[in-house]
């Protein structure tokens, strides 16, 4: 096996590495599933692509989240665990570190903005988790106020993609991928597609399949109504661009300003693909007629451009990460609704 490789941020620190990913692989082993590649005929033979989906929908709490979540709470001291966590998201994140704060039978506190989904926000209730609503539709509204809370109660606050442990165990799913690629036929692939909001996901999954598979080509998709990872990229810096409604509600909202994840983003994904809602849309039909699986929005974002991306290269073999299949009756509606 080759040595693995650190990935590191703006000030050469290291950040993430394949060696700490492995060893989240070991950390929550027992607490998450271990997701299936399902080899999809109708998206392969749509684009002329082997196309494969890592379906991390049908992960426990409905997303790959939980993964990330579980590293940074069993990561905890004692002593720290036992004040209890706080966080801050849009549904799905907050259902993960809501279990995992279970599974180690600390308390945790979940910010969330004003349009979270309504059943990712009863989901986070029924693990009994408290709720905080922050008046405002931008996830990094609620960010900030975890953060502020979690300083004045000296808690832990864990983000959905600035910290280490948290994008360790996100990049798990690259362990599985590459571990599991023989079986499933395929592997090293072309390129691996993955949804990007915050980026912590495709920076543990890039992290890993470079150090894996260098040759890879890695895809971040966002939908066109919510990209500040790629737009912060393109600029060199930072950025928050004009945000408008997306089918994505788990890629939404503004990266902070110190996120980790900028530089492994920009170091390590390949090549960005902005997502039409209607494309998105389009895609979770697609994936409830071809395959009878249910997934939601931040899905539908990989899983077109897994499709324009396999259209583009025919013969190709790639891995496409479906993310989460945590997705309102009233979103699955519009998106069924949406006109072609």
């Amino acid at each position: 096996m080759t040595p693995p490789t650190d990935r590191s941020g703006s000030t050469g620190a290291p950040v993430v590495s394949a060696a700490g990913i492995e060893a989240a692989a070991e950390r929550i082993a027992d607490h998450v599933v271990r997701t299936p590649l399902l080899r999809s005929a109708p998206l392969s033979e749509r684009t002329g692509a082997t196309i494969v989906v890592k379906a991390e929908h049908r992960q426990r709490t409905g997303s790959f989240k939980i993964r990330g979540a579980l590293n940074k709470v069993f990561t905890l001291p004692a002593e720290t665990a036992a004040a209890g966590v706080v966080t801050a998201s849009s549904g799905n994140h907050g259902i993960g570190v809501a279990t995992a704060a279970g599974a180690r039978g600390i308390a945790c506190t979940v910010y969330l903005p004003s349009g979270a989904s309504p059943a990712k926000v009863a989901a986070i209730a029924r693990l009994g988790a408290t709720i905080v609503t922050v008046d405002g539709t931008d996830t990094a509204e609620a960010e900030a106020a975890a953060r502020a809370a979690a300083v004045q109660g000296g808690l832990v606050y864990i983000s959905p993609y600035n910290d280490p442990a948290v994008v360790a165990g996100q990049g798990t799913i690259g362990v599985e991928i590459t571990e599991d690629s023989a079986g499933a036929g395929i592997g090293p692939v072309d390129a691996v597609v993955v949804a990007v909001g915050g980026g912590g996901l495709v920076s543990g999954i890039g992290t890993w399949i470079k150090d894996r598979w260098p040759a890879t080509v890695l895809v971040g998709a966002s939908p066109e109504n919510d990209r500040a990872m790629a737009a912060s990229v393109a600029a060199g810096s930072i950025i928050e661009p004009p945000a408008r409604p997306t089918y994505s509600d788990g890629t939404a909202g503004a990266v902070e300003p110190d996120a980790i994840t900028f530089p492994l983003c920009r170091d390590l994904v390949d090549r960005w693909v902005a997502v039409a809602e209607g494309d998105i849309a389009r895609a979770v039909r697609n994936m409830i007629d071809d395959h009878h699986e249910l997934v939601e929005g931040s899905d539908g974002v990989a899983l077109a451009a897994a499709e324009r991306y396999g259209r583009d290269h025919p013969g190709a073999t790639l891995v496409v990460v479906s993310c989460g299949a945590n997705i309102s009756s009233d979103t699955l509606r519009r998106m069924l609704d949406e006109a072609d």
